[in-house]
Order: C-alpha cells, then structure tokens, then sequence
C-alpha cells in the first residue's frame, strides 16, 4: 500500500510512554517504554523523505536515518539493524542517551511546529526488537587476514575500533581497568538511561564477532604498553578523560564534598552488586546542591533523588537556553523534584568541618569567549547562599594521559589531549605511527555517539596502516 503523503500531519509525534515522576524516582530502572512493531512503523512514516537530509548530517555518525526509517516503515526489520550498524557501532546505546533534541531531531525538517520524526526511540527499537528477534551480525563473508590490533578501553571508542575491525578481518583485543566492558557507559551513566543489561548484550554481540575483552587489566600496571606494542600489529588508544575540572574556590576540599564521577561510580557499582573498595556516597536524607550544567550534573541530580535526598538544587552559571546538556535531562530533572538556580555561579563552599552551604553570584550572559559561548559575568552585590549539606561538583572532565606515553613516543598537546594529525597521518594515527587513539583523549570530554565515530574512524586509519 502506498504511503499517504501527509502522513506527518495525520499521526503525530508519539513517544514510548514514560514512568510518571513519582513512580520512577522509587527505582533505578530506564523510565522509556518501547514501540512494538505497528508504532514503529507508524513513526517511522512520518518521515518526509527530505532531498538532503539535514537529520542525517546533523548526526555526528552520519547515520542513514530516512533509509532505515522507510526499512521500519515496510516491516524490514533485520534489513534496517544491518543499515544501522553500517554507521553506527552502538545504535542501542546512541538511541537511548544521545541528546537527540540537539542532533537530529533538533534538525529534523518537521522540528517546527509538528513534531520531529522520533528518530532517537525507531534506533532504539531497531537493535533491541532484531536482537529478540535473532538478529546477530553477519560476518559470514569476512575473511580472517591474520592481523591483531590490541585496544586499551573497552568504552564507546574502544568498542567502535573493535566493531570495525572485526568487519576488516582484523581480531582484536580489548583491554580494561573494569571489570565490565562501557567504560563510562557502565559505571559513569545511571541505569535509569541505560540499563547495564544493554551494554552486556552489545558485549555478547561483540563476543560473537571474535572479539576479545581483557578485563580488570590496567595497561601500564598489569601489563606494559611495550608488551602490548610487541604482540600486536597495531594499537587503539580509547582511554576516555576520568580527571575531573575543579572550580578553583574555597571549600572544595570539605568534607560532604564530591566529585560527579565516583559518586556515579558507587552508586552503579551498589546497583550491580560489584565489589567496592569504597563505601557507597549515599545522599538519603541530604540537602543536596548539583554544580553543573551538563548531562553528568543531571545523572547526579535524578541519582540523589532515587536515592532519597531530601532537597536537590542545581545552580547553573548560565541560563537555562544556554546549558550544554541535553534538555531532555533537565526536564527529566525537573520534572522529578529538582529545583534549578540558574545564572547562578559559586564562588566558595562554605563550613568548617563539613559543608553547610555554597556561596553564589547571579551572572549575566557577556561577549563569547573562544569557545564561541557566551561567557558569564558576575554581577556584584547579588551574593547569596544556599544552605547545603552534600555537594557534588560535575564540572566535566579533562584527559589524564599516563606517564607512559612519552616512552611510547605518544605526543600530547598542553591540554593534555593526544595528538592526531588528520593531514599528514591516517586517520587519527599518533605521532607514533604502530598507535591510533579516539574518543575523550583526542577530542576532550563529549558525546558517546562522538566517540563511536572517533573509534570507527581511527579502525579505518589502523585498517590502511596494516595495509589490508
């Protein structure tokens, strides 16, 4: 049957239902439901077929969405799980916690008044419902070339590099500190957006393919980078930035004081039941203050929140239009039982042997600064503050390259990001040429679906550099 040209008007946009506030914030569990088949469908043909389409080059992967979606739309299910992974090596993952509203649903052409195509829930659906389905990848027509290629962080990079190959005929092996595969993926990111059990299937997936995972090995400790470089062919470097960024005032140190990602880490590691050599950061019963706009201050906001604090306030040295993280969160967030104090930005944590308060300054949005954003500017004699008993800093992250890339000859820039030169070397080679590096390390803390490219970019550069 031919599909009705004004299908975008006729059905609208509508998303898996989601858990009321009051009922998810009692657990840890995603708060998305699933499209079956017949919704997926119906969504998917509110696509209007654009002559270029924007959705699709405002995707940092660059993700075949009006083809897989028409795929959904005609009931080929295994053919648009086969169409994403072309792209995407965890289109599961991407379609759960990409900030979607700022990619390709904010550029969807229907983004205006009628509803963007769900992209982000169809990507969702196409992996989760072909997986039940039997799905598996095929690599049938692969031929093995003998090559090996040692991978150091099994995170979003690491895991692309690993895909990629795997398709070239190349076998790696992943090596990793944790004791489950996703880096950040796992322990970083709550399970109320991604539950642990989607990340341990893209594991069996991987498995499938021949891949190897080397885990609760911490290269440099464990095993030396040298051995690594004399057992494989080649090396890719997804190690991530886990060096969280101080605000530089007074009162960080104090006790009731944390950093985002190992208050993250304990409660996920609590969820899992993963042995711990520290005791959880349990904010029950806490007046809780979240520093930080991005999505990482939103996971520790909803964090405190299910775990029973009993106020949560986020201060933010911007507005509300201007937070980098993804509006789907902070409304998340609100929705919840955060509250949010925006251009608002601290200037000292206050207590003596433990916090009772942060100290604020109202901003005012000035000229941009390099980064393009505009910058904040205090505004003297608005001081206030909030009274606290547990703060959590979510600053973001910064690299923290180890002592052993300079024996490696691994060059790093000042700010401690490696360096990869796109011009002169293949795709995000390092200045050594047997070591490829992607994701965080290379381009600074950002998106997951950023990293996935990083890491099939550079397995492309390893793929010319052995030469197959």
């Amino acid at each position: 049957m031919a599909k009705h040209p004004l299908q975008f008007l006729e059905v609208p946009r509508r998303d898996p239902i989601k858990a009321v506030a009051q009922v998810r914030v009692m657990h840890m569990g995603e708060i998305y439901g699933n499209y079956d088949s017949a919704e997926a469908a119906s969504q998917a043909g509110r696509c209007i077929s654009c002559g270029n389409p924007y959705c699709e080059w405002k995707c940092p992967v660059h993700n075949y969405i009006p083809d897989w979606l028409r795929l959904i739309e005609e009931g080929k299910l295994f053919q648009a799980a086969e169409l994403s992974h072309q792209t995407n090596s965890l289109p599961e993952i991407c379609g759960r916690v990409c900030p979607q509203d700022r990619l390709c649903e904010g550029a969807c052409t229907l983004n205006d008044g009628l509803g963007a195509v769900s992209i982000g829930n169809i990507e969702k659906y196409i992996t989760d419902e072909a997986y039940k389905q039997g799905w598996r990848p095929d690599l049938s027509h692969v031929v093995d070339t003998g090559k090996r290629v040692g991978i150091v962080g099994a995170g979003p990079a690491g895991l692309a590099a690993a895909d990629v190959l795997a398709r070239n005929g190349v076998r790696s092996s992943v090596f990793d500190s944790y004791p489950e595969i996703g880096g950040l993926l796992t322990f970083g990111i709550p399970p109320f957006k991604l539950e642990k059990e989607v990340v341990r299937r893209r594991r069996e997936l991987l498995e499938g393919m021949d891949v190897k995972f080397v885990l609760n090995t911490t290269i440099g400790a464990d095993k030396s980078f040298d051995e690594l470089l004399s057992e494989f062919d080649a090396v890719f470097l997804g190690m991530g930035t886990y060096d969280y960024v101080t605000g530089g005032f007074p009162g960080e140190d104090l006790p009731g004081v944390y950093e985002a990602l190992p208050y993250l880490v304990s409660s996920i590691n609590r969820e899992m039941e993963l042995p711990d050599d520290n005791p959880c950061i349990d904010l029950h019963g806490k007046n809780v203050v979240v520093l930080g706009g991005g999505d990482t201050g939103m996971d520790c906001n909803r964090t405190a929140i299910r775990q029973g604090a009993s106020r949560v306030t986020c201060a933010y040295r911007r507005d509300e239009e201007n937070m980098p993280g993804s509006r789907r969160e902070v409304e998340n967030s609100k929705e919840e039982g955060v509250r949010f104090l925006f251009n608002q930005q601290p200037l000292e944590i206050l207590g003596r042997d433990h916090v009772t308060g942060v100290k604020l300054i109202e901003t005012r949005l000035g000229k941009p600064g390099k980064d393009g954003r505009s910058r904040p500017e205090p505004i003297s004699g608005t001081e206030r503050i909030v009274a606290a008993d547990a703060v959590v800093i979510a600053f973001g992250f910064r690299p923290n390259p180890p002592t052993w890339f300079s024996d490696a000859n691994i060059d790093i820039a000042d700010n401690g990001r490696v360096r990869v030169d796109q011009t002169t070397r293949l795709p995000f080679q390092t200045t050594n040429p047997k070591v490829f590096a992607g994701g965080d390390m290379v381009r600074g803390s950002d998106l997951v679906v950023t990293a996935v490219f990083e890491g099939r970019e550079a397995a492309q550069g390893i793929v010319g550099y052995l030469d197959i």
